[in-house]
């Protein structure tokens, strides 16, 4: 069973030790056990049944479950972080915190065909993966032991990629992160000192600079943060009050896929196809709000946050939790302004 124990040094950190993890596999694809075979990829069509029983799928055609025919397929993840079974306890042991490994840890296989990345896709094909994004947000919302969803993507070796076929990842904690609850803090801070929330400040500046806007359109904005940690680093912010990603309507989802595709076919073609990260952070689920109802509920924007690894983390960045970024945003967003969709 997995474990989450507390940092006693470092508010608000819980480290995860997942003993399955050592298990997975480390190269970029499945291998037989027998010597000689050629590597299987077990998230293509006709391998279904070598994959955990998906619990969500687009079948455009139908079908029945676990089997060929869809366009985008959830699976339990076969190396689980935390595990789904089980009754959440926590127990202090001495001076230190520790809790039951409880969670969800699913696999978003983005499309059947390997050498089909996320930005390779279709704006409708990318519209399908954020569907099953939403729906699995749906669904996991319901079980009270969970208080936060945490979706990502990990494009290639830099950004941690095992797995060479695309696909993305779904987390569901007993715990809200450490980053999301200092977001809200200083959202809840901002709203005290200026009765205005922090998300919408920071969106209207953007937009009224225009420097480091990339594009937008009349729901969603996407721009190079301020104090971007990464070279190259991306945001895309809803531009009307909107804390939880589960929310948005279909129309909604294909105007977020048409600035995803646009922004991830831009940093391919100017930045030679890098390694990247994405993350998508949503509100605190709502049973775990009530600490921070107001911050959230009146402030709090889910955004989604595209992070190339095209420098490295460090011994200064991981002593200090500071980041050394050799690109101003003003120059990313113009450089990325300037690349014309392929």
């Amino acid at each position: 069973m997995p474990e989450l124990r507390k940092d006693p040094f470092v508010s608000n950190r819980w480290i995860i030790f997942s003993p399955e993890r050592k298990q997975r596999p480390i190269e970029y694809t499945f291998r037989d056990h027998e010597e000689g075979k050629e590597p299987i990829d077990v998230f293509s069509w006709g391998k279904e049944k070598l994959t955990p029983h998906e619990v969500f799928a687009l079948r455009p055609k139908g079908g029945s479950a676990d089997s060929p025919g869809w366009s985008v397929r959830v699976v339990p993840n076969k190396y689980p972080a935390l595990r789904i079974e089980g009754d959440l306890q926590a127990e202090g042991i001495g001076l230190f915190d520790r809790m039951t490994g409880i969670g969800a840890h699913e696999v978003i296989i983005e499309n059947p065909n390997p050498t089909v990345e996320l930005e390779d896709q279709t704006v409708e094909g990318i519209a399908g993966v954020l569907q099953a994004y939403r729906q699995r947000m749906l669904d996991l919302q319901q079980d009270i032991r969970f208080r936060y969803i945490l979706i990502f993507k990990n494009k290639g070796q830099l950004a941690g990629a095992t797995l060479k076929h695309p696909h993305s990842q779904l987390i569901a904690l007993p715990v809200v992160p450490r980053e999301v609850k200092e977001m809200i803090i200083q959202a809840r801070k901002h709203y005290d000192i200026k009765e205005r929330g922090l998300f919408a400040d920071v969106l209207h500046e953007e937009l009224r600079s225009g420097e480091r806007v990339i594009m937008e359109n009349s729901f969603f904005a996407a721009f190079c943060p301020w104090a971007s940690r990464f070279p190259f680093e991306i945001w895309i912010m809803p531009k009307f009050s909107s804390l939880d990603f589960s929310t948005l309507d279909d129309n909604q989802i294909m105007l977020l896929s048409d600035i995803l595709q646009n922004l991830l076919r831009r940093l391919k073609k100017g930045l030679q196809d890098p390694d990247y990260n994405m993350v998508l952070q949503t509100a605190p689920l709502r049973s775990s709000r009530q600490d921070y109802m107001s911050a959230v509920e009146v402030d709090f924007r889910w955004h989604i946050a595209i992070l190339p690894r095209i420098s490295y983390l460090a011994g200064f960045e991981l002593g200090s939790e500071f980041f050394i970024n050799p690109v101003y945003p003003e120059e990313a967003a113009d450089f990325l302004r300037q690349i014309r969709k392929i």
